[in-house]
């Protein structure tokens, strides 16, 4: 069962973003930055989604 939940958005410039929250209300993450329509951020969840469980940990120098 999944703790969190991906949140779509419109922000105040009209970009379209995404967060993903978990149910304590924490901010997991989020897209960064606005995408021009409600498609591509749907998109870019789609590909947090796909890419993400599986993805190395890298200690930044």
């Amino acid at each position: 069962m999944s703790r969190s939940t991906f949140e779509l958005y419109e922000d105040r410039s009209e970009n379209w973003r995404w967060r993903l929250v978990h149910d304590n209300g924490n901010i997991i993450a989020d897209s960064g930055e606005g995408y021009a329509t409600k498609q591509k951020a749907e998109q870019g969840i789609e590909s947090v989604k796909a890419n993400a469980a599986d993805a190395d940990v890298v200690v930044a120098d």
